[in-house]
């Protein structure tokens, strides 16, 4: 039966030291004799050649499965048992995947038996000895009459966007119960049901109104760049006018977008930074932290080259034609301190707004989450397994992350226990489509709901699958500009799509008894499992762990948010600072500001930023505007998001994650000079810490000294001059020039897509540290680009006094040719094609 990736991971997984899927083989071969598989050149395949093709098709596979639980090797793989049972009773757990969590009971081996009596009936149907030949689809992946059910129903789709379009009662009633009908067999609510006491409802017209429900909404966090920009600014618009919020998704957003009713208000940064400045922060309500997508869990986000449009790459900060890769991780996050310290940088950023962290729903996301929340995130988003777009791999979809209900329980009820529920709100999505839904998340525990499939179908959206090909026949998930065209959707569709849903809501709440949405949230004794016309597979399930009132956990605290989480930010060093700034940035009138700093003094320079993006807009000051000379040790995040205009001058060192984000302003982190007149040797000693200019838009960076391990990870547009590095140097760079006047650590260039490195090698190490996977390694011929070097240089030498720079331009000529100078492919290949295009208009 072993025949997809997720087959061989379980088994993996369990303990296999191999696998022979001879079935999966035998039916390639038959396919190939039959001329259906289809040759890239003219010549035919050959049967060994089909099936080796297979084989690393499922060996990449399985390598991608093993890169997203953070293991590295096979051998470390095998019998971990990285995986939770959902859906099976302790009977099959205990025989066949001991010590496996399974939390919900389900089916059983007679279960299982009659299973493959049903595969052997399609094989052999009753009365017939023989195959008749005809395969047929079992819809497991894509929607087939008759076959495996799904949420999503073509049928059901038209109801929808008639409902939406007309404004249909009707309509949307169908639709209603057509998806709570599908619910049943597909979803774990589908097996809960209201219980209603007549003798608590109360009449409709006591329910707050569908104006104060619909606030309680958020349109899913789809990147602008995954789907166009017609149809990510009219969610913006309907979301706006509704007073709910729609969220950018991960691509960033148009400035021109934040001063009118097209602003996203939850503006989401996740592991590739891209788009994140200071000025996009500033202009949110709320900044999502994104630590995992629903859809595929432990994957970074992807969007192909052929989706990188000029538009989309301006706000990405990237070069169009070239593709884009988010890191799996978030490289300044390896423990929850360290997500403790994000979340304090964001809250810098944006002192008004909340930060959210974005959870998938797994096994101990409880845990988790009450760890998010004493590291004072205000706002907890637990995502789904069946959310995500269409360009996710079946891998992840089928068979990473668990039904949201689990996460949502888990979490509410970990939360309470621990006396952290009443600090943060808790938002949940994934395929949240009816007002049925959206009562039963509020009783598991939510304030808040997510919505992004059930808006795109409101807008158009046919569920093609399609979204990664740029081949969208709706103009939702494409950048083609004919395509484009095609988009028909408007913000009053999605509007009218959530007055409906806030209307059925308020029916369930006045059955149940609830006034507002408010004094609903956790009370799950109003839930209980429904056994009427249960499938054979659900019948053993057990959802009472689900339905434990949290309340019953921790009497003491509250279920639902009643306060907010204190930041510290009122002692924080930069209110001194825009005090003392207060004429540059009200009359752009020069300062300098000089102060001594301690190790305990985070993100600094990061409240003064938002100053500056909240008065004077993506231009900021003119350079040098304001001059911060300080002395003294950088604590972590030393110029989170500087904005242009601030000049940062550091006698000292700086801790981890100095310059990220750097968003045009300029950074020189040095030695006392009388240190180095008393014989330290800058260049031989580590001067800023690890995660340094990670997601850099712009701006300039001088370090007198080395850089620690993933410097410039995801630069996307800054000058950094650094003399010497750790492991991991310009891991994903995308945009930007870095200089190193010394040695690089291993596994340099990582996933480098964009921008240019050139390190100088005199001794010819370097190659053997570079990894060449994406690019090319080069010598500096070019007289043009020899002198940008040599000015680059000049600057780090004026600026931070360096010997080692002003040793290099004393004998240029010589040195220039020790240079290595990497280069992405892809960027290369779009450089050339440029120039091509200029000199032809020419």
């Amino acid at each position: 039966d072993a025949k997809e990736v997720h087959d061989f991971a379980t088994l993996f997984g369990y303990g296999c030291d191999g696998v022979c899927p001879y079935m999966a083989y035998e039916v390639i071969c038959k396919m190939n004799a039959d001329g259906m598989v289809e040759a890239k050149a003219k010549e035919e395949f050959t049967d060994e050649q089909v099936v080796q093709n297979y084989r690393k098709a499922a060996a990449k596979g399985l390598l991608k499965v093993m890169s997203k639980m953070g293991i590295s090797t096979l051998q470390s793989y095998k019998g971990a048992q990285v995986f939770e049972a959902v859906g099976l009773a302790d009977e099959v757990v205990d025989r066949c995947f001991t010590n496996t969590t399974t939390r919900i009971q389900g089916t059983d081996f007679e279960a299982l038996y009659r299973d493959l009596e049903r595969f052997h009936e399609s094989a052999y149907p009753t009365g017939t000895t023989e195959f008749d030949g005809l395969v047929r689809s079992d819809g497991q992946f894509h929607y087939r009459d008759g076959g495996e059910a799904h949420l999503n129903t073509p049928g059901n789709m038209v109801n929808l966007q008639i409902a939406a379009r007309t404004n249909s009662r009707e309509a949307y009633k169908e639709f209603a119960r057509l998806t709570n009908e599908q619910n049943q067999k597909v979803t774990l609510r589908g097996q809960l049901k209201f219980k209603f006491d007549p003798s608590k409802s109360i009449p409709l017209e006591e329910v707050e109104p569908v104006s104060d429900i619909v606030k309680r909404f958020a349109t899913g966090a789809m990147s602008l760049g995954s789907i166009s920009r017609e149809a990510h600014e009219t969610l913006a618009v309907a979301m706006n006018a509704l007073g709910g919020r729609s969220n950018t998704g991960e691509g960033g957003e148009d400035p021109a977008r934040f001063l009118d009713n097209r602003r996203s208000s939850i503006k989401q940064v996740a592991s590739g930074r891209f788009g994140v400045t200071s000025h996009y922060l500033a202009n949110s309500d709320q900044i999502q932290i994104k630590m995992a997508q629903g859809a595929k869990p432990g994957e970074g986000g992807e969007l192909p080259g052929f989706k990188v449009s000029e538009y989309i790459a301006s706000n990405r900060h990237t070069t169009p034609g070239v593709g884009l890769i988010s890191p799996p991780p978030h490289h300044d996050i390896y423990s929850i301190e360290d997500l403790a310290q994000l979340i304090h940088d964001l809250k810098n950023a944006q002192p008004t707004g909340e930060v959210s962290v974005k959870l998938v729903s797994e096994v101990g996301v409880g845990v988790v989450a009450a760890g998010v929340a004493k590291a004072l995130s205000d706002h907890i988003t637990i995502s789904g397994h069946d959310g995500g777009t269409g360009a996710a791999a079946w891998t992840g979809v089928k068979g990473a992350g668990l039904p949201w209900e689990l996460g949502l329980a888990e979490t509410q009820q970990t939360l309470v226990l621990n006396g952290l529920r009443d600090r943060v709100k808790l938002q949940t999505d994934g395929q949240l489509k009816t007002g049925r839904d959206v009562a039963i998340a509020c009783l598991l525990g939510a304030e808040e709901y997510g919505f992004a499939t059930a808006p795109l179908v409101t807008m158009g959206c046919i569920m093609m699958r399609k979204c990664h090909l740029n081949t969208c026949p709706v103009g939702i998930a494409t950048q083609d500009e004919e395509l484009r065209k095609k988009f028909s959707g408007q913000p009053e569709h999605v509007m009218n799509y959530f007055f409906l849903l806030a209307e059925e809501v308020r029916e369930i709440m006045a059955k149940l008894g609830y006034r507002t949405m408010e004094e609903m949230i956790g009370q799950t004794q109003n839930l209980e499992m429904n056994k009427k016309g249960q499938h054979y597979k659900s019948r053993g399930l057990d959802l009472s762990p689900l339905l434990i009132p949290a309340s019953e956990l921790n009497p003491s605290t509250g279920i639902r948010n009643l306060t907010g989480q204190y930041h510290g930010l009122d002692i924080a060093k930069d209110n001194d600072f825009v005090e003392k700034a207060k004429e540059a940035l009200e009359n752009k009138t020069p300062v300098v500001i000089e102060d001594e700093i301690e190790n305990i003094n985070r993100t600094l320079g990061t409240m003064l930023s938002y100053q500056v993006s909240k008065k004077h807009g993506l231009e900021g000051l003119p350079e040098d505007t304001i001059q911060l000379k300080l002395r003294g040790h950088g604590g972590q995040s030393l110029g989170f998001t500087l904005a242009k205009g601030i000049t940062m001058h550091v006698v000292g060192d700086a801790n981890d994650y100095c310059g990220k984000g750097l968003s045009g302003g300029k950074i020189a982190v040095y030695p006392d000079p009388e240190v180095v007149d008393a014989g330290f040797d800058p260049e031989e000693h580590v001067i800023v810490g690890n995660v340094c200019l990670y997601g850099a838009t712009s701006g300039k960076a001088f370090f007198r000294g080395k850089g620690g391990e993933r410097f410039c990870v995801r630069n996307s547009g800054a000058l950094a001059v650094v003399e010497g590095l750790g492991d991991h140097g310009c891991e994903y760079m995308t945009g930007g020039r870095i200089v190193c006047l010394g040695e690089t650590g291993r596994n340099f260039a990582a996933g480098m897509s964009g921008g240019i490195a050139y390190i100088y090698d005199p001794d010819g190490k370097f190659p053997d540290r570079c990894n060449m996977g994406l690019v090319g390694l080069e010598t500096l011929e070019d007289a043009a680009e020899k002198e940008q070097v040599y000015e680059y240089i000049k600057e780090h030498v004026e600026v931070t006094g360096s010997t080692v720079g002003q040793n290099l331009l004393d004998s240029w000529e010589t040195n220039a040719g020790h240079f290595v100078k990497v280069m992405p492919h892809d960027y290369k290949r779009v450089l050339m094609e440029r120039a091509a295009a200029a000199e032809k208009v020419a």
